[in-house]
């Protein structure tokens, strides 16, 4: 409680009013009693004067002491009070309230030494006769200088004390009403300075954790008013300053989001502090998991963790690659340290160059292939026009059979860069298509019926097994029809005689289902992802004849159409090839 502004300011003020409205209320007190004490003091003092001055002449006649009492009791009645007659030896000759014969000598009484000594005696005392506190006032009374003896009158105090009861209730009832005042008071003014206060204290909680930055209104233009704006124009700053580092970090989220190269970040600990998609894909692990965990924990490799290592130790920038042949994974791993941005942090950042490194193996086949397919019939052009140098042109029938081959192996050649010049403007989006509606049957018994002959001359059947009503594609029919016929000319090529193919449709979802099945070798399981590349042929001795494109043109053609092709296959038992073609939204019987 006393950790509190509010009551370190009601406290204190409580206390001072308090005590301000107890000593006035004491001092009034006491001024209220003296002042009624000396009024009181007064009127017996005068009361003593004129007893005295009555008895001068019946204090000389010393044998009329009974005349003195009677007088006593006389004056007592009129003033109200008890009236005693002292003589100056001490001895009483007059009381009004008791037997003065009884009574003891009163010389060494303090009212009646003071009035001895200094005209006038006062005091007061508990009255063993009566039983409670008296006022008693001595006065000398005199004859020239002579002290013929002494009045001392006397009241009781219980009426004034009565006096000073109603005084002091008064007196209080004023104080307990000037005190409430003060407190409450002190309360207002407390709640006044505590509540702009408590406002700021609670908005910065709330700013704390993560609420709603708000202006606090204030009109005020004391020092908790200035305090109040000083803290509107911090929100305004946090405010703007928080949007600014929203925006940063929605930015730095959306980069790392979309990179596909893999970024951690590592502290001086080896402690992972953030990690991307890319890298939670890479490693296999979530970012909710990795966070907190060590770089051993995560990467998972030593290559990795002695990079992480080389880079801290030499606070230099470190290179690092890991090749996994099994899994076909070939990574390259960069270890930055963040230096004065993150002192001791580390940006290991981590580039899948799988995809680069096969294109580059493809790239290198295509070289390759293109090469040998080239080399071959260049290499019997060649020999055949030495042939007829060195004389075969005097042997008409020789030079014919020579000439014969050499316009083979140049249509050969055309026919091979016809076939690359059209997969490269299919590649290049510049074949349009002229797409019309087409009955999927229809389509596959054109190219039943134009490879038929083919087919008898290998001794292989060819069979349709496709329903009648189909919903109808959208497609451009010589462009689907050479994709049909290099799939079935494949087919005819790689199946033994007396084997079977099957040429089928089928309504899948919102496509056409097109596939071509064979009995034939089958396509080994690590060719089979390649089998779609241009030049890439299974036979390593590429003694099946063909350029290698077929396939390559195939795909591209049916992708142009919005479809996808695949192939499924057990080597030794035939192959499947697959593709598809979106229905017409509004199909034609």
């Amino acid at each position: 409680m006393f950790t509190s502004i509010r009551w370190r300011i009601i406290l204190p003020y409580t206390l001072l009013v308090i005590l301000s409205v107890a000593g006035v209320g004491f001092y009034l007190n006491n001024i209220l009693y003296q002042t009624q004490l000396q009024t009181l003091q007064e009127r017996l003092t005068d009361d003593a004067l004129l007893i005295g001055n009555s008895l001068l002449e019946t204090l000389e006649d010393e044998e009329v002491w009974q005349i003195i009492n009677d007088s006593s009791a006389h004056w007592a009645e009129l003033i109200g009070g008890r009236v005693t007659i002292i003589a100056t030896d001490g001895t009483v000759l007059g009381e009004s309230h008791q037997d003065f014969a009884q009574m003891e000598n009163h010389l060494n009484r303090p009212e009646i030494r003071d009035a001895l000594n200094n005209g006038f005696g006062s005091h007061i005392r508990y009255s063993q006769t009566v039983k409670y506190d008296m006022l008693y006032v001595a006065l000398p009374v005199k004859q020239g200088a002579t002290i013929l003896g002494f009045v001392r009158v006397s009241l009781p105090l219980n009426e004034i004390e009565a006096r000073q009861a109603q005084s002091r209730t008064t007196v209080f009832t004023t104080m307990l009403v000037a005190a409430s005042l003060g407190i409450l008071l002190s309360v207002f003014i407390a709640l006044r300075v505590t509540r702009p206060l408590q406002w700021l204290t609670q908005e910065a909680r709330q700013m704390t954790q993560g609420g709603m930055l708000r202006h606090i209104p204030s009109s005020r233009q004391d020092e908790v008013g200035q305090l109040t704006q000083a803290f509107n124009a911090l929100v305004e700053k946090l405010d703007s300053q928080i949007r600014a580092l929203q925006s940063e970090r929605g930015k730095l989220v959306s980069v790392l989001a979309q990179m596909t190269d893999g970024v951690v970040i590592a502290d001086g600990d080896g402690r992972i502090i953030l990690i991307n998609v890319a890298a939670e894909r890479m490693f296999k692990t979530p970012s909710e998991s990795a966070i907190g965990c060590t770089v051993a924990q995560i990467l998972r490799h030593h290559q990795w963790i002695e990079l992480w290592e080389r880079c801290r130790q030499t606070e230099q920038e470190q290179f690092d690659m890991l090749e996994l042949p099994r899994q076909d994974i070939f990574i390259q791993g960069i270890a930055l340290p963040l230096g004065d941005a993150l002192p001791e942090h580390i940006l290991m950042l981590f580039q899948d160059l799988t995809r680069i490194r096969r294109l580059e193996t493809v790239r290198r086949d295509f070289i390759s292939n293109i090469s040998h397919e080239l080399r071959t019939p260049l290499a019997s052009l060649k020999a055949l026009v030495e042939t007829l140098r060195s004389g075969a042109l005097d042997d008409p029938p020789a030079a014919q059979r020579f000439l014969y081959h050499m316009e083979t192996e140049v249509d050969a050649l055309a026919h091979m860069v016809s076939e690359l010049l059209e997969l490269s403007r299919i590649e290049s989006g510049q074949v349009p298509l002229k797409l019309k509606s087409a009955s999927p049957r229809k389509l596959l018994a054109k190219a039943q019926e134009r490879l038929s002959v083919q087919a008898e001359r290998s001794k292989l059947t060819i069979s349709l097994d496709c329903p009648k009503k189909l919903p109808r594609v959208r497609v451009d029919k010589p462009r689907l029809g050479q994709v049909l016929m290099n799939l079935l000319h494949n087919a005819i090529k790689f199946t033994p005689s007396s084997g079977s193919i099957i040429l089928s449709a089928q309504a899948q979802d919102d496509v056409i289902l097109f596939y071509v099945q064979d009995t034939g070798r089958g396509i080994p399981a690590d060719d089979l992802p390649r089998v779609f590349e241009r030049f890439y042929k299974i036979d390593p001795a590429r003694s099946t004849g063909g350029t290698g494109l077929g396939l390559a043109v195939a795909r591209h053609l049916v992708e142009a159409h919005g479809g996808k092709i695949w192939v499924e296959s057990v080597e030794g038992e035939g192959s499947t090839f697959y593709f598809t073609i979106p229905i017409l939204q509004s199909p034609e019987q």
